[in-house]
């Protein structure tokens, strides 16, 4: 009955949408359904059978479910259980049905309705960011053409809607490329790439979704630009860093020739190392020419007529010159006159004139003689004896020989006709006179005159000669001279026939000539071009150097070969202080291809060295600056040593990278010692000159055998030259002795040395030696006092035996008077002990006058007592010495026999001990003021 009564009461099922759709937004739980889900039940009002209880999702491990919100209504919600993420499932279909609530509140016989469909779209969050495929993309092009597309670059979103999964655009981020970029990622060029002005290009891109969201991380795109194939040497520096000492270093140590696969069968190539503005041509010693001339061992005897200008050469003072290297320049304006007596009136039949000069073009139409070398006629006339000038770009050499035989014709101009003598280089010229035979040498390589002319000797006369140097000396102007000249002011003597250019290291050799093997040493430049391992050249590379080894030539047929005997090629400066600046190379070459008219063209190479400058030396003299002898040295036939302990050191500072402990990088200076040579050491007078009738400086030129150097003496002091080693000069300035025959008038002598390197370029500190003589017969004394006193520190390098020895025994024997006053005392002393002994004795107790006795035997054993009289008081004062010994003497006797008397009369004991202790005390004080004196054991 009572199921019969129920299905009476819920009679309907429930009704619901046969389909839904909905939307849910991904990380959310609400679904927006389409309809609302709602069922209908048509029992309703009836409680229970005509309300909703439930929706029920079928479906497998569906993450949705759906409640009822209105039981009456039956409105209900459909809900995630769980995040939805649409990257993992995009939409969902699944069954739902609704359930009434039965005929009671038990919900027993509940009705449900049809099955409806439900659809869900799960809509995207743009959660995700754009991301590239690849890490970095790579491509490489040609120069000089213009592509559509040269990469293309590929992003994707893990975004699971197009709208956001979707790349919408690309953007190159690097600014100021020649590149671009279009929605899809292709990249191509905006203008055409060069590969000499970029060789690769670093760009970055990034990708944009639609919802512009951009990639979390740029790519970078890497674009090679391909040169067109060009042949030529490839893989060199433009820049070579050459620092002084280090030798021989290769030039083109990776360089290679691409010839673009043409047929080629031999190749030639020409490495020029271009100097001509360094120094005179190339970078040479700056030296002095007699340095040089020594170093070279060209024969002595040769006549500086440039030299720097000094109180002793003044001719050169009013030239223009430019200091570094001794180069003097002429404008045409100026000339030098040499001195009488410095170059013999008559050359032998030998003789050499070397010089370097720098010339161009004679300026003005008309050529004119410009006058290198001219020795003619003072005054009066205007013959020229002797001549070296340029005319119209030749070099000539004018010799007129005196009338002393025969008369006739001779030989007298010697033309060359050279390029080098006009084309504004520096050049070494040398021209070897051996009569009639004159040679001329120019950069080492011989050259025979193409012209000789003879002319008549010149008859002897009265009139004094002039020798000129830049231009000649016309002694009589608007005579009949033999020359062709101006006419200015009739008769008034002047120069004339201007030399325009530069000249250096002029000299003149009487009566010797060069060796070729001296005259390339003294032209010989000091850099240029080497090869390391010839032996690895092989066969199949010839190879020429000119002379100066400032050009190369190579030449060979196969490629690889040339390819490896250049990067041999190397540049070496052997100069321990090379000449800092840029040195420029050029790299020549041609190429000789298979059966073909046209072959390949290669570009020069144009680099350049840059040699950096040197750490200047610090040379520094150290020595004893200060001493004192006895006159009797000073006029001995050997005189005295000025410099026995003399010290040449040269150091430089450079600096050294390190790092802390930190790791942070610091720099230290260190201060290191190096070795150089010297080039010359003078020892001068201070004050006034020496007297050469009572003093000189002397030195046994035997000293100077064996080494490189030269001396000249002189009243202003003596001269050491030459190019040799520190220890070498060293060893010939500690044999440079001063003497002095008439020591009465002097009583000192001052003098400073100074050292050079590369002729003045760096120099030493100015070094004094102040010298005393002693006259006085207690000299000795003197001396010591000296060396004691005023010069400590020196004592240790300069010994002098005899005159130590001399003053110990002068310091440490006493007088005879002295001695007697000692025996004196000294036996008075012990009377007295031994009366107090006795007294004491009979007076105390044996044992305590046991001890006394002891200690007064101790107190007053002056047996051994050794006595010094200080010999600066003696000195000084030697009969107030005296005076106050006798004093001190007899205040002592006076003493000791008031005490004896006190002793004898039994006076108490205190009294007595009372004596003694001043007898203790005044005797002590006594030996100590006599040990303060006592120098006997000093060092001398």
């Amino acid at each position: 009955c009572l199921q019969f009564f129920s299905s009476l009461v819920n009679k309907h099922k429930p009704w619901i949408e046969t389909s839904y759709h909905g939307i849910i937004t991904e990380n959310n739980d609400t679904v927006i359904l389409d309809p609302p889900l709602v069922a209908l039940d048509k029992d309703a009002p009836v409680p229970f059978a005509g309300e909703i209880c439930a929706f029920k999702i079928h479906g497998q491990e569906m993450p949705f479910e759906a409640v009822v919100l209105n039981k009456t209504s039956g409105e209900g919600r459909l809900r995630a259980k769980s995040p939805i993420d649409c990257e993992l499932q995009k939409e969902y279909t699944f069954i739902i049905q609704a359930y009434d609530c039965g005929s009671g509140p038990s919900g027993v016989n509940w009705k449900k309705s049809h099955k409806a469909v439900v659809h869900i779209q799960v809509k995207d969050v743009n959660e995700f960011s754009p991301a590239f495929k690849e890490s970095m993309y790579k491509a490489t092009v040609t120069e000089g053409k213009i592509y559509d597309s040269i990469l293309q670059v590929e992003a994707i979103d893990e975004d699971c809607s197009p709208q956001y999964s979707q790349i919408c655009n690309y953007e190159i981020v690097t600014t100021d490329v020649p590149f671009a970029i279009d929605r899809n990622g292709n990249i191509r060029n905006t203008e055409k790439l060069n590969y000499d002005k970029q060789h690769q290009y670093e760009i970055m891109v990034t990708a944009f979704d639609c919802g512009q969201k951009h990639a979390r991380e740029d790519v970078l795109v890497q674009v090679n630009v391909k040169p067109v194939c060009k042949p030529g040497w490839q893989d060199w520096n433009k820049r070579v860093e050459y620092k002084p000492g280090s030798g021989s270093i290769p030039l083109f140590p990776n360089i290679h020739l691409e010839t673009c696969d043409g047929p080629v069968s031999s190749i030639h190539t020409t490495i020029e190392l271009q100097t001509n503005y360094i120094g005179k041509g190339c970078d040479r010693e700056t030296y002095s020419e007699k340095s040089l001339q020594k170093l070279c061992g060209a024969s002595s005897g040769a006549i500086d007529l440039l030299p720097s200008p000094s109180a002793t050469t003044n001719w050169t003072a009013g030239l223009l010159m430019d200091n570094n290297d001794m180069i003097f320049k002429f404008d045409g304006k100026q000339g030098a006159k040499i001195p009488d007596g410095i170059v013999p009136k008559n050359l032998t039949d030998q003789f050499t004139i070397s010089l370097w000069m720098k010339h161009g073009p004679s300026p003005g139409l008309r050529a004119e003689k410009e006058t290198i070398l001219c020795n003619s006629d003072k005054t009066e006339m205007n013959r020229h004896h002797y001549a070296l000038y340029v005319h119209n770009c030749r070099l000539v050499f004018l010799l007129r020989k005196d009338f002393d035989q025969a008369d006739t014709f001779r030989p007298a101009e010697f033309h060359w006709k050279l390029d080098q003598i006009c084309d504004k280089e520096w050049h070494y010229y040398v021209v070897n006179v051996e009569f009639p035979v004159v040679t001329l040498y120019m950069d080492g390589t011989t050259y025979e005159p193409y012209l000789v002319t003879n002319d008549w000797p010149i008859h002897p006369s009265h009139i004094a000669m002039q020798l000129t140097v830049g231009a000649c000396w016309q002694g009589n102007v608007g005579s009949n001279s033999q020359e062709p000249i101006q006419l200015t002011l009739a008769g008034k003597p002047r120069f004339a026939q201007y030399f325009h250019g530069s000249l250096a290291s002029l000299t003149i050799r009487p009566g010797k000539i060069e060796s070729q093997k001296v005259i390339s040493c003294l032209q010989a430049c000091k850099e240029g071009l080497d090869i390391n391992s010839l032996e690895s050249l092989g066969q199949g590379v010839k190879y020429h150097f000119n002379p100066s080894q400032s050009v190369l030539v190579m030449e060979g047929d196969d490629i690889e070969n040339i390819n490896r005997a250049l990067r041999k090629v190397s540049y070496i400066n052997s100069r321990q202080f090379p000449t800092a600046g840029v040195r420029r190379l050029k790299v020549a070459s041609k190429v000789q291809c298979f059966g073909e008219d046209v072959c390949i063209n290669i570009p020069d190479i144009d680099a350049y060295v840059m040699v950096l400058q040197a750490n200047e030396p610090k040379i520094t003299i150290s020595g004893m600056d200060h001493f004192s002898r006895p006159a009797a040295q000073f006029e001995s036939e050997r005189g005295v040593i000025l410099l026995p302990d003399i010290r040449i050191v040269s150091t430089v500072t450079k600096m050294e990278h390190s790092k802390k402990n930190d790791g942070d990088p610091q720099i230290h200076l260190v201060l290191e010692e190096m070795l150089h040579n010297l080039d010359f050491c003078d020892v001068l007078v201070s004050g006034a000159e020496l007297d050469p009738e009572q003093e000189c400086l002397e030195l046994d030129h035997t000293e100077l055998q064996g080494k490189h150097l030269d001396a000249t003496n002189s009243t202003a002091g003596y001269s050491i030259y030459g190019v040799d080693t520190m220890h070498n000069y060293e060893q010939v300035l500690q044999q440079i002795r001063y003497r002095n025959w008439y020591t009465s008038a002097t009583s000192e002598r001052k003098f400073r040395i100074k050292c050079s390197e590369l002729n003045g370029h760096y120099t030493s500190n100015e070094f004094n030696l102040e010298v005393n003589i002693l006259h006085s017969t207690n000299s000795n004394y003197m001396e010591h006092v000296n060396h004691v006193v005023v010069q400590p520190h020196f004592l240790q390098s300069v010994h002098h035996p005899e005159e130590s020895i001399s003053a110990v025994h002068s310091s440490v024997v006493p007088s005879v008077a002295t001695v007697v006053i000692v025996i004196c005392v000294s036996v008075l002393i012990f009377i007295i002990a031994v009366g107090v002994y006795r007294i004491r004795t009979a007076q105390q107790h044996s044992s305590t006058d046991s001890e006394s006795s002891k200690e007064n035997e101790m107190d007053w054993d002056d047996s051994a007592l050794t006595i010094t009289v200080n010999p600066m008081e003696k000195y000084e004062k030697p009969h107030r010495a005296e005076e106050e010994s006798e004093e001190e003497d007899d205040e002592e006797e006076d003493t000791t026999s008031a005490e004896s008397d006190e002793s004898e009369e039994e006076e108490d004991e205190e009294d007595e001990e009372e004596a003694t202790v001043q007898k203790r005390g005044k005797q002590n004080l006594t030996r100590q003021e006599q040990l303060e004196w006592d120098d006997s054991t000093l060092p001398y």
